[in-house]
């Protein structure tokens, strides 16, 4: 904390700033960034330790429980880029609102997960409803970030973004098991890591529902896309489970 406050304060005086603080003088910039720590968060802390969940509890090899998150790539790459057509036409709020409650529902849903670890029935259903929730959510997240900023500003608005949802993912593997009753001694027993896993899961679910309402508390639709606005979210690149996509 003392080193970030000294990084504040050094921005602040210097005359070329690296990270001009007048980026958050924006309230959808700001708040964009909120939702998206929040949001984040609770993706790092489950994404850490759905696999140890599969592996240790249903019995998947480490391969099984990669490939078990697959259909969430599919999802997003089938449905990210008319999200986000969808938002540059409606404004993001509705969405930015109703991905987060979705992701929600999918981690939720992965508390079905047991000993038995049938793909159909207990994950499956989780990963669809997780990965539709990312699509909803991520391109219009990322074009509310980049359009709440002069272009010339674009690159350095989207880095503090993918900043935040990584400082916000590595809070959460720090915390999450911790806060969800997750001790050494689970790992060792499957039947005390899966309760913990549970909690883990409802706890991230409702920082999920947290930032759907922040959303739609701060997130405002633009009138109109201005001359300097930046490009819309079709260019983005990136694979948005452990960051907001990057240009």
């Amino acid at each position: 904390m003392l080193l970030l406050a000294a990084f504040v304060a050094w921005e602040h005086r210097t005359p070329a700033p690296m990270l001009p603080l007048n980026l958050f003088a924006s309230a959808q910039f700001s708040s964009a960034n909120v939702v998206t720590f929040v949001v984040y968060a609770a993706l790092g802390g489950v994404l850490f330790l759905l696999p140890i969940e599969l592996q240790q509890v249903s019995g998947y090899s480490a391969l099984e429980a990669g490939i078990s998150l697959l259909p969430v790539t599919l999802i997003m790459l089938a449905l990210s880029a008319r999200s986000g057509d969808l938002a540059a036409r409606i404004g993001p709020r509705l969405q930015m609102t109703a991905g987060p409650l979705l992701i929600a529902a999918g981690l939720a849903l992965f508390t079905r997960i047991d000993s038995g670890g049938n793909y159909v029935t207990e994950v499956l259903p989780a990963v669809l409803v997780f990965g539709a929730g990312l699509a909803a959510n991520v391109a219009p997240l990322t074009s509310t970030v980049l359009e709440a900023v002069p272009a010339s500003h674009a690159g350095m608005a989207s880095a503090v973004n993918n900043d935040v949802a990584r400082a916000a993912g590595l809070i959460a593997v720090a915390v999450l098991p911790a806060a969800a009753g997750l001790t050494g001694e689970s790992y060792l027993h499957p039947e005390l890591f899966s309760a913990g896993f549970g909690r883990a899961c409802l706890i991230s679910a409702g920082l999920c529902v947290l930032g759907g309402l922040l959303a739609a508390a701060t997130i405002r639709n633009p009138r109109a896309p201005g001359p300097e606005a930046a490009p819309a979210a079709g260019g983005l690149i990136h694979c948005a489970l452990d960051a907001p996509a990057s240009r």
